[in-house]
Parts: structure tokens; sequence; C-alpha cells
């Protein structure tokens, strides 16, 4: 492989046309206990953090929202307040 060929994974050089897949990999291997490692990584205050957060946004049934880094579990709540962003 050429150096252009190739990206960063971690600590390791990694062809470009993988890394997608090889990202999607560690979401789902994780995605299943997220909301569990974050109870246990913040004694469950993520949880109060979480609906604080989406209290003070203001968002209500038919808004939009754009999620920029905000984690599954922030894309999560906001789901059950606008519906359509389910799925």
């Amino acid at each position: 492989m050429s150096e252009k060929d190739t990206t960063h994974f971690g600590y390791k050089e990694v062809d470009k046309d993988a890394k997608a897949g090889m990202v999607a990999d560690v979401f789902h291997s994780v995605a299943a206990r997220y909301d569990l490692m974050n109870d246990l990584m913040s004694g469950g205050i993520h949880r109060i953090w979480k609906r604080f957060t989406i209290e003070l946004s203001g968002v209500r049934k038919g808004n939009a929202v754009l999620d920029i880094a905000g984690g599954i579990g922030l894309s999560f709540s906001f789901s059950k307040v606008i519906p359509s962003m389910e799925g």
C-alpha cells in the first residue's frame, strides 16, 4: 500500500477503504452497553445531564436537531422527544 491509500486507526496504519467498517465494528461492539458504561463512569449522572440538556434546548416535537458529535446517548434521548428522528 502506498502512503496515499492508508490512514490511521488507533495505533495502526490501515487501508482508507477499510476504516469506515472498522469504526462501525467498534461502535457496534459498545452500543448495547453504552448506557451501562456511562452509568459506571458517571455514577448515573449522565442521565441527568442528558435530561437537562434536552430541557435547556427547548426542542419540541416537530423540531429538527443537528447532531454533531453528541454521542449516541444524547442522540437517542433527543429521538424520544422528536419521534421523526428515530430509525
